[in-house]
């Protein structure tokens, strides 16, 4: 328990995830110490061949190792902020030493002026970088890239540490986890590149210090700074940028014949989201030279470093650094990810000419008239026509053709009948060389780039040393095994064994036949337990399943979730066909009564059908507002019964189909019900543990507005009655991004908004059915992205009761209120005070919902907040009815949890526009009374 307990704190410190892979190597060549004028090491610098796609990196302590074939070479040497180093090589035999001392690069402000009134030369070279960024991203075709990459992480602070000492101990023998030694992971990989998304990763190298045969592929993240995005964070030569940073030109420096620019990057508010430091933009091509940028996440402080070079003619990132620094819940450590690529079948896109000029529309205006080009321009030519007749290219004009090109790209693709793929997020795919994890040390000596430290080699050192104690003790543990399962075999074949119990307890799964495709589930009734004032105690959901999966098992995910009214329902990734029996019990023991139901279930793909039947016990809301383990807590500690329940014998089939990731869903279910109402069990002694003096238990018949006499006594009445009522609805999504490839179609779940109708009709007089209604309700649902960490979530609907003949409670059109002081409903949908059934109407309806998240709001302004993760949330809640009069609530709130959701809440009602009440939240909605009921 205590080792899952470290292996998920130390998954929660690299969720701020950035993993990564690459390089070569063999045993001839130069090593070497890279260090300043004072002689501090240089870490992670980066060593090329000129010419060649040979490369590697220094490592922590600044030394290096360059293997090359006999020959003569010119080597560069790259740190950010130091001259550039190049020296020639004749390589014979052995290695040969070489310790450069790098200078600190020199800027040169040349003839710069930035006066008070004028404008930093800062903001046109980034509006030409932010212009052309579009162009660079899409300016390479293809690749393959060598890619080796090394992380190493360190614990440096363990919370409680001294509660834990021995078997702290007993894990640092067993796993090779120790405090301050670094973890490690390293990987050679081979990756394919294709526009627009696509990269294939084939690790062929793998080795990790906690486990010598534990093959762990770092996921392949090129993350390129020409996106608008990078890593939840506005990059600086994003569209958007000049809204979220301030530019400072620092000066510029001149290397082989081309001249750099360095760029200050200061974000206008600091904190999650933006980055700052320096990026560097070479003249006229205007593109990365190299950047050094760091960002924060929940508390973690994320450096990142890359290192441009020149690829036939197109700048590529050969060396990229990403090190995190911080702390989570008493967890502290540090990681770094170094990466070395080094590129070969590059294809580049002809039509991204590499001499195109942009010119800067605000600052040379007559310039950016004359190159100037109308929208039919651009949308009548295709790119490659309008390269081939001029060179210069005002900046605005320039992204119009980025986008045109991506849009002309994409119809092509779409004529041809070619794999498409609109929402370019990355399409990654790994396969793991079946010899990856068990590479010889002779090999990883041979083909690792970035040499190991000291502290590297010790944690190396000390796996070795723990396996061969391990293998010492194999045979012991193999005849322990054999031991082991024998006696289990008795257990099980006599009933006895604490495992009887436990699968008595918490319910098991027999399989029949070793190849049979049919399980037997036994559900355990005590995990459905729960106390209301109908019931007092009732045990929900016990019983048999018997289970049968078609098709490849491996690609059937099923796990069982029992619904609030007892059935089974499936959570599962089909594939095949399933077939599923169940038959379910419910017994109340205030009432001494036992109700059975049960069902099957048919699912082919994305189709399934249920038919369930039986005697049990449902809510009034059928979309169950309140759960009944919350309304167990409530009724024993709090003397509240906010559930609301009615008996029913009933018979139901439901249909549903789907398109993935809700493109398009089309449901429908026909249910004949006999329901009869149940009233509060007289004495509550056993199942209320704490009496408060100025609370009561309430009716179990719910009190509702639209029924109610003239002095608002609740007048309604639920007498038993007969129901056949047919349900449809649709969901669909009209503009969802979508993938073709080998001709289907696959849908992206992305922000797209949903547009629903559902219809309802109660049928009258066929099998004595008492109800007679039609309703119909629209719907709309959707939530964007209003900049970095912020995002505007809103839930439109209506309806109306096109015939109200005869409508009982239950076929109310019902809210998702609230009144539980902890909820786990929507934040967006769900309200903060209503009453379950107040406003429950047989009429009409309009409801509305708005939940705005904001980067910087009110104490957000703070960069401190923005630092820690904290959010701020402001929501509005409506609803109107014939009888609700206006009901409205206004909120605000604080997401405070880090990787944790946790929420703090202030909400205030109104009715009839005037103020009612207020209400403090915690969790989603714990409340605080401050004001009249």
């Amino acid at each position: 328990m205590l080792k899952n307990y470290f292996t998920a704190l130390l998954l929660v410190f690299l969720t701020a995830n950035l993993a990564f892979t690459q390089t070569a190597a063999p045993a001839t060549g130069i090593k070497g110490l890279i260090k300043n004028k004072n002689g501090d090491p240089l870490p992670f610098a980066g060593i090329l061949v000129k010419g060649t796609n040979i490369s590697t990196i220094s490592n922590e302590e600044g030394r290096y190792q360059l293997d090359l074939k006999p020959g003569y070479y010119e080597v560069i040497f790259q740190y950010l902020g130091f001259k550039t180093g190049m020296k020639p090589f004749t390589v014979e035999t052995g290695m040969q030493t070489f310790d450069l001392t790098m200078e600190e690069q020199a800027l040169n402000l040349g003839e710069v002026r930035i006066g008070s009134k004028g404008e930093d030369p800062a903001y046109t070279i980034m509006r030409r970088a932010i212009a052309k960024s579009r162009y660079h991203l899409l300016q390479v075709d293809s690749y393959t890239a060598k890619a080796y990459s090394k992380s190493s992480i360190v614990i440096t602070d363990l919370p409680m540490e001294f509660l834990y000492k021995k078997e702290l101990k007993e894990i640092e023998n067993e796993t090779n986890f120790k405090k301050g030694v670094p973890i490690l992971n390293e990987s050679v990989s081979m990756v394919t590149f294709k526009q627009p998304n696509t990269y294939k990763q084939k690790v062929i190298a793998s080795r990790n210090s906690q486990d010598k045969d534990f093959a762990n592929p770092n996921a392949y993240l090129l993350a390129s700074f020409y996106q608008p995005e990078v890593v939840k964070a506005v990059s600086p030569l994003s569209p958007r940028a000049f809204a979220y940073y301030k530019f400072e030109y620092l000066g510029a420096f001149r290397e082989n014949g081309i001249e750099v620019n360095k760029i200050k990057v200061t974000p206008r508010s600091w904190g999650e989201g933006v980055y700052r430091g320096t990026i560097q933009i070479i003249e006229n091509e205007w593109s990365i030279y190299s950047l050094d940028l760091q960002t924060v996440n929940t508390g973690f402080t994320i450096d990142i470093k890359q290192v441009y070079s020149p690829v036939q003619d197109v700048w590529m990132p050969v060396n990229q650094q990403f090190h995190i620094r911080g702390g989570i819940y008493g967890l502290k450590g540090k990681a770094d990810f170094v990466i070395s690529q080094s590129f070969s079948n590059v294809k580049i896109n002809p039509t991204f000419r590499p001499d195109i000029v942009v010119v800067d529309g605000k600052k040379e205006k007559d310039e950016a008239k004359k190159v100037k080009l109308s929208n039919r321009e651009i949308k009548s030519q295709k790119l490659e026509e309008v390269v081939s007749k001029q060179k210069e290219f005002s900046a605005k004009n320039l992204r119009k053709l980025m986008k045109e090109y991506e849009k002309q790209d994409l119809k092509e693709k779409e004529e041809k009948g070619e794999d498409i793929d609109l929402n370019f997020t990355r399409n990654d795919s790994t396969e793991v060389d079946s010899m990856a994890s068990r590479r010889t040390m002779a090999f990883w000596d041979s083909i690792r780039t970035v040499p190991l430290t000291t502290a590297e080699v010790k944690s190396y050192t000390r796996l070795d040393s723990i396996i061969v104690v391990k293998s010492g003790t194999e045979e012991q543990k193999d005849s322990l095994k054999t031991a082991n399962a024998d006696t289990t075999k008795s257990k099980r074949k006599s009933g006895g064994g604490s495992g009887f119990l436990s699968d008595i307890i918490q319910g098991t799964s027999f399989g029949l036949g070793k190849k049979s495709p049919w399980r037997l589930d036994y559900v355990s009734p005590l995990l459905g337990a729960q106390i209301n004032t109908v019931e007092g105690l009732a045990l929900n959901g016990g019983g048999f399943k018997l289970r049968y999966r078609g098709g490849d098992p491996k690609k059937n995910m099923e796990g069982i979730q029992i619904g609030e009214n007892g059935n089974v329902k499936r959570i599962s990734s089909r594939a095949g066909q399933q077939l599923s029996f169940n038959a379910l019990t419910r017994y109340s023991f205030a009432r001494q009564k036992l109700m059975v139901f049960g069902g099957i279930d048919y699912s082919r793909k994305r189709t399934s059908l249920n038919l369930s039947g039986g005697q049990t016990i449902s809510q009034f809301n059928s979309e169950h507002p309140m759960h009944p383990l919350l309304n167990t807590f409530t009724t024993l500690f709090l003397e509240r019964n906010f559930i609301k329940i009615y008996e029913k014998d009933f018979v139901r089939l439901d249909f549903k189909t789907d398109r993935e990731n809700e493109h398009f869903e089309l449901k429908a279910n026909i249910e004949f019900a006999d329901r009869r109402p149940l009233r509060n069990v007289r004495d509550m002694n056993p199942y209320s543990w704490i009496d408060w003096n100025r609370r009561a238990f309430t009716s179990n018949i719910p009190f509702n507005e639209e029924n109610t006499d003239g002095s608002g006594t609740a007048s309604l009445e639920i007498n038993p009655h007969k129901a056949l009522t047919l349900g449809i609805s649709a969901a669909y999504k009209p503009w969802q991004k979508y993938r073709i490839k080998g001709g289907k179609t696959t849908f992206y779940d992305d922000d797209s908004p949903i547009l629903s109708i559902n219809y309802r009709k109660g049928i009258s007089t066929i099998f004595g059915s008492d109800v007679d209604y039609d309703f119909v309700q629209i719907g709309i649902q959707h939530g964007f992205e209003t900049g970095v960490r912020s995002k505007l979530s809103y839930k439109l609907a209506a309806g109306k009761f096109l015939n109200s003949n005869a409508v009982r409670f239950p076929d109310y059109q019902h809210f998702a209120g609230n009144r539980f002081f902890f909820q786990f409903g929507d934040p967006v949908s769900t309200f903060r005070m209503l009453d379950y059934y107040r406003y429950s109407t047989a009429t009409q309806f309009a409801e509305a919902h708005v939940f705005s998240e904001f980067r910087k709001f009110l104490l957000t302004q703070v960069s401190w907040f923005r630092v820690m993760g904290i959010k701020e949330n402001f929501f509005l809640h409506y609803l109107a009815t014939p009888s609700s009069d206006n009901y409205t609530e206004l909120g605000y709130g604080l997401d405070v949890g880090i990787r944790f959701p946790f929420r703090i809440e202030v909400a205030n009602s109104f009715e009839g526009f005037k103020y009612k009440n207020t209400v403090f939240r915690i969790g989603t909605t714990m409340n605080i009374n401050l004001g009249r009921n």
